[in-house]
């Protein structure tokens, strides 16, 4: 089979199912592996992007500056009229600028190439006759999928076989209601939106289950064209967006400055090639070249602390979505409580232990044994489907005799759990030819559907959650009559039904649960519990791990308000009980259209639309597959404290990089304007163009250090974002204060030392690069710097080390060449005033600047595109093969 083999998707809704899987050679009980990886080989990977580090591509970035360009145009230019040596300097300085930049780079890449080699998103298929976990970049034309709530499809399928399926394609069509799916062939040229009996890529299962077969994998999907219409890139965060809108600011600075200097110039009768060689420097001076560098380094370093705290991050832009949580959503199973949910006891309608109870509670059971590829299934190992309370019921060892004892009853008919429904039922025959549905489900919703019960049975229940566990109930309705040989189930058979008891479960709380709510409580994060659970259970949980009490709200509540009267009660609950998947999700979208930043963290198949609506979805190690694979970061301990060690490091990240951002405003910017107004002045250029590049050079060496230090407390205690109109405030007013500087250097130069060109460049290299490199100690922190904020220890060497080497090069062999000779001793009595003159004036200039001024600015909105985007993210690989899925 090759690519072109594949059906479009509109094509094979029109055709019967048979029919389809012959077209596909395709059967009901799936491919087998050889074939597929027959097929893997042919059509390529069911993938959309890649992250494999290129090196052409990282070299690419670091030459696409158009004034990078420029300059080493100029610069050849110069060596063939004549200017051989002065143009050599220049293009050593530039490869090793333009090298620093792609090492760092291509470190950070391999980072992010090796962080995606450790994640797997899997989907269930049968391959031989047996349902297997495959990754869903392995799926081929003709794979047969099983579908389970929460699943996100994994590829365009014909819908085989359904049981109350429904699937949210609003990442499709936009539209945001489910829709119902069935296995009926509809008309030819159907809209994308009725194609009812096909499961999308991209789409997630709302409802229900279902099994499909694969009809188009990659960019030959609906959803794989839309994916690679945005880029085959991911796209920006808000972040990176912030990064580039300041990197416009200085580059509109630049070109201002440098067509301002090279006129100048001109005009002074300069020759054009140095006076562009000049203005070109200056630019390249001014601009952030090494930015994306310490971004990368950043992101990179942050993922292996993470990693060494047992974090895993899908990408290296979730740990900038951690440091931005202001709110975090969360279910109690898993996350506040241990996760191991245990069955306790069965208790039957008069309160009593009935194993009677036991029994139908394993004959309505979704859990589904696993074939693992390791051997022959004895029914005992790893089983999957269901809920946690039905793979716990099924693994108990109070329920080991009846599960491997002689079968009473045949399965005929299944209506899966439903959110909505909160019930799951089977219609089931003994083996005297008797027929009988068995309803399981939350006890109001079964009660409801029950008989009444009696005062016995009321008071077990509540006993059961005035402490705190997990209690599903169980009722029966026998057949009789016409209905005694039907063969079919359905939602509305489970009435009438008779209470026939309790299944009780234990899921403690975490030991350390409470300790990491108090952190997030202390880093601003605001935290909120939404369960399917009992009110009263979810209730005394919060209240055991000391979460802030509240209004406690229902499912029922939710339904009944409207958007803003939702977002009115958000504020003022802690506690969502008795909530849906859907409701889950509405909460989170209500939330984050407050402009906040929403984080939910669930590890359940009830969790899965809410972790795909959330701003960062974190799921736990202990998780279902499906929740793990919805998840952005995965706690791979179940230690919460983990997550307030990822927004620390994501706000630790930022801090760190605004350190940069601002040090590029002020000092940067305060030597290039520096430079355009001393050459109005001067009869020769007041810094070669090589000079500027070698004190840029060195200047960039100095901050790679940054990653590495430390974040005031204060910082990490809310979310910080890019502001732009701060950054230019702070660049128009330090960077005066930079170039008074300056201008007291070219006086003690002129008038105190009579320096010449060579000298008087020499001399304002070296204070240049002191005031520029030093001034990251003020810069770094709003306090006091060293006596109540200290650097780190690779910061403040590599600082000092940079100043240093600017002194030193003076005095060295090759200084004439690049136009220096050395200093006199006073200079650097002269250059030590002046720098501590300049850092006591910085610190002057914060007390006034930041007085009012916010640590955290308002909320950011996302881009229409952020949900295709990331959903997209699920089908990639890092194979070397053409992206779209098919070999050329």
């Amino acid at each position: 089979m090759t690519g072109e083999d594949a059906l479009e998707v509109g094509t094979a809704a029109a055709l019967p199912v048979e029919e389809v899987l012959a077209r596909l050679g395709g059967t009901t009980g799936g491919l087998s592996q050889a074939e597929a990886g027959c097929r893997l080989a042919a059509v390529g990977p069911n993938a959309l992007r890649t992250h494999r580090a290129r090196r052409l591509a990282v070299l690419a970035r670091q030459l696409r500056s158009p004034l990078l360009v420029l300059l080493a145009v100029t610069a050849a230019a110069s060596f063939f009229l004549g200017e051989r040596s002065d143009a050599l300097i220049i293009g050593v300085i530039l490869a090793a600028s333009v090298g620093l930049g792609f090492v760092n780079e291509y470190r950070a890449e391999k980072a992010a190439e090796s962080l995606h080699s450790q994640i797997r998103h899997r989907c269930l298929v049968r391959r031989d006759g047996r349902p297997r976990l495959v990754d869903v970049t392995s799926l081929v034309p003709g794979d047969l999928v099983e579908l389970r709530l929460g699943d996100i499809v994994p590829a365009d399928l014909r819908l085989v076989s359904v049981a109350e399926l429904e699937c949210d394609e609003s990442v499709l069509t936009g539209e945001s209601m489910p829709v119902a799916k069935n296995s009926q062939a509809v008309s030819a040229g159907a809209a994308l939106a009725d194609l009812r009996d096909c499961a999308l890529m991209g789409s997630v299962v709302h409802a229900g289950s279902g099994t499909g077969v694969v009809v188009a994998t990659a960019g030959r999907t609906e959803f794989g064209r839309i994916a690679l219409q945005l880029g085959e890139r991911h796209p920006d965060t808000e972040f990176q967006i912030g990064l580039r809108r300041f990197s416009m600011l200085l580059v509109r600075v630049a070109a201002a400055l440098t067509a301002g200097i090279f006129v100048i110039n001109l005009v002074l009768h300069r020759p054009v090639l140095d006076a562009l060689l000049f203005s070109l420097a200056i630019a390249v001076g001014i601009s952030p070249q090494l930015l994306p560098a310490v971004v990368s380094t950043s992101l990179a370093a942050g993922t292996r602390r993470l990693a060494q705290h047992r974090v895993l991050v899908k990408r290296l832009v979730c740990i900038e979505d951690l440091g931005d949580i202001e709110v975090l959503f969360t279910d109690k199973t898993g996350t506040l409580t241990e996760g191991r949910i245990s069955f306790m006891r069965s208790l039957g309608p008069d309160g009593r232990p009935s194993d009677d109870v036991l029994e139908l509670g394993l004959l309505c059971n979704e859990a589904t044994a696993l074939d693992d590829g390791h051997g022959p299934d004895d029914g005992q190992g790893r089983v999957v489907g269901g809920n946690p309370l039905d793979v716990a019921l099924w693994e108990a060892p109070a329920a080991g005799a009846l599960r491997t004892a002689p079968a009473r009853y045949r399965r005929l008919a299944l209506v899966p759990f439903d959110h909505e429904r909160r019930t799951a039922s089977v219609l089931v025959e003994d083996d005297g030819g008797h027929r009988m549905i068995v309803t399981k489900g939350a006890p109001e919703a079964v009660l409801e559907r029950s008989s009444p019960i009696g005062d016995q049975a009321k008071a077990a229940l509540d006993a059961e959650f005035a402490a705190g566990n997990r209690v599903v109930a169980v009722a029966t309705r026998p057949l009789s009559g016409e209905d005694a040989r039907r063969t079919t189930l359905t939602p509305a058979d489970e009435h009438d039904l008779t209470f026939r008891g309790l299944l009780v479960f234990l899921d403690p709380p975490k030991a350390g649960a409470s300790h990491a709510l108090e952190r997030l409580t202390g880093l601003g994060v605001t935290v909120k519990v939404l369960t399917g659970d009992n009110p009263t259970v979810a209730a005394k949980l919060c209240a055991d791990l000391g979460l802030p009490g509240g209004q406690v709200l229902t499912g029922r509540d939710v339904e009944a308000a409207d958007d803003a009267q939702l977002a009115a009660l958000i504020e003022r609950s802690t506690v969502f009980a008795r909530v849906t998947p859907e409701h889950k999700a509405r909460i989170v979208r209500v939330q984050r259209r407050g402009g906040l930043d929403v984080a939910f963290l669930g590890d359940g198949v009830n969790d899965v639309l809410a972790l795909h609506a959330a701003d960062v979805g974190i799921s736990v190690e202990t998780a279902t597959d499906v929740a793990k694979d919805a998840a952005d970061v995965l706690l791979l301990e179940k230690d919460l404290d983990i997550l307030a060690d990822g927004v620390i490091q994501g706000r630790r990240i930022f801090g760190n990089t605004m350190k940069y951002v601002l040090m590029g405003t002020s000092s940067n910017f305060g030597n290039m304007f520096s430079a355009a107004a001393a050459s109005a002045f001067l009869p020769f250029l007041p810094m070669l163009p090589s000079q500027i590049l070698l004190n840029n050079l060195l200047y960039d060496s100095s901050q790679l250090a940054i990653p590495t230090d430390t974040v005031d407390p204060e910082r990490l205690r809310r979310p910080s974002r890019w502001d732009v109109r701060l950054i230019r405030r702070f660049m128009l007013f330090f960077g005066p204060i930079s170039s008074l500087f300056d201008f007291a250097t070219f006086a003690v130069m002129l008038g105190l030392f009579h320096a010449g060109p060579p000298l008087f460049r020499t001399g304002w290299f070296v204070e240049s690069l002191a005031t520029q490199v030093l001034v990251i100690f003020a810069i770094r922190t709003r306090r006091v710097p060293f006596f109540r904020s200290r650097p780190s220890l690779p910061l403040l060497l590599a600082a000092l080390g940079v100043v240093a080497v600017g002194a030193l090069i003076p005095a060295a062999p090759f200084a004439a060449a690049l136009g220096f000779r050395p200093l006199p001793a006073p200079f650097f009595l002269v250059l030590v005033l002046l720098v501590a003159a300049y850092l006591v004036l910085i610190e002057l200039g914060k007390l006034w600047f930041y007085r009012g001024v916010p640590l955290a600015p308002a909320g950011r909105e996302r881009t229409p595109a952020h949900a295709a985007h990331r959903r997209a993210h699920r089908f990639t690989t890092s194979a070397a093969l053409p992206l779209g899925g098919r070999r050329r």
